[in-house]
Order: C-alpha cells, then structure tokens, then sequence
C-alpha cells in the first residue's frame, strides 16, 4: 500500500479559492506520485527484496508494456474485482497502524491518492480480466467466504452475468 499524504489540505486550500484548475492538477499530482511509488516499490521487489529478477534493466515502454515478470493486480481492478478483501490485507499488513492509509466504509482508501495490490511473482503469472459471473459461481463465492450472497451481488454488481431477485420483481 502506497499513499500521499497531505493533498487534501492543498485540496481544501483550491476550493476555498474556487481554483478548480489547481484543484485538479494536485489531485493528479498526487495520484501520479502514488502510482509511480508503487511502480518503484514493485521494481525494487523484483530486482532486491525478493530478488528473482536481479539483472531487471527495463525502459519505461517495457515497463508500460508489463514485460517483467510477475503482477500486481489492484483490488477493484478486472483482475481483482472484489474490494471486500482490503479489510484482510489492511488486518495482515496492519496499513493503518504502520502507515496510516485508512479504509471508508465503502472500501476506499484514504487519502485519496493511495495505492494497493497484491504482488505474485511467479513467472508464469499475467493479468487477467474476471468475466461476468453466474449466479452459482456467487453462492460458491459468498460460501466460501462465508458472507450473504446479497452482500456479495452488490460489491460484485458490475461482473454479475444475472439480473438479482429484487431486479426481476421490479422489471414485472
């Protein structure tokens, strides 16, 4: 988990003013430095902190391209649709306690302009888009994780393959 700190400040500064230019370029700004930090956080593990990849020499159209090996999908992401599991990272990693970054109710990360992924290493790892899902595959889910399916339908609505039961009564 990457985040910035201090934006919302500088944020609250540009509304106050009504410069919604400055507003949005330190939004940006800030994300950008998010992003790039990761990027610098996932190199630095593939080349020393875990080390697979120590002789890593890759421009920043390779980079672009993901020719190095391993991923680091996002939660929220095609690959990573759930964001019901950043509880478990933030408990295992405990984010908050070593860095502060928060989670809303909703999931997202505060500050704003934060970052988290799960990183795999293995060579053989590429992304990968989760499709839409049947209603069976989100019983199995919620089973599993030991949730009500209606919980998991609506922090899964966009990937649902059905419409739900409450959907169906309002369309008769």
């Amino acid at each position: 988990v990457v985040s910035v700190f201090g934006c919302d400040k500088l944020v609250s500064k540009y509304e106050a003013e009504n410069d919604d230019y400055n507003k949005i370029m330190a939004q940006s700004l800030a994300d950008r430095l998010a992003e790039a930090y990761a990027e610098l956080l996932h190199r630095e593990m593939r080349t020393t902190t875990w080390g697979y990849a120590p002789n890593e020499s890759l421009d920043a159209s390779s980079l672009h391209k993901i020719k190095y090996q391993g991923i680091r999908p996002a939660p929220g992401y095609p690959s990573q649709p759930d964001h019901t599991e950043k509880p478990t990272m933030w408990k295992l990693l405990n984010v908050e306690g070593e860095i502060g970054t928060k989670l809303t109710d909703s999931q997202a990360m505060w500050p704003a302009s934060s970052v988290s992924a799960l990183v795999f290493a293995h060579p053989k790892a590429e992304y990968f888009a989760v499709g839409q899902v049947t209603k069976d595959q989100i019983t199995a889910y919620a089973e599993r994780k030991q949730s009500d399916v209606a919980v998991v339908e609506k922090w899964l609505a966009p990937i649902l393959g059905y419409a739900k039961e409450e959907e169906k009564d309002e369309v008769e």
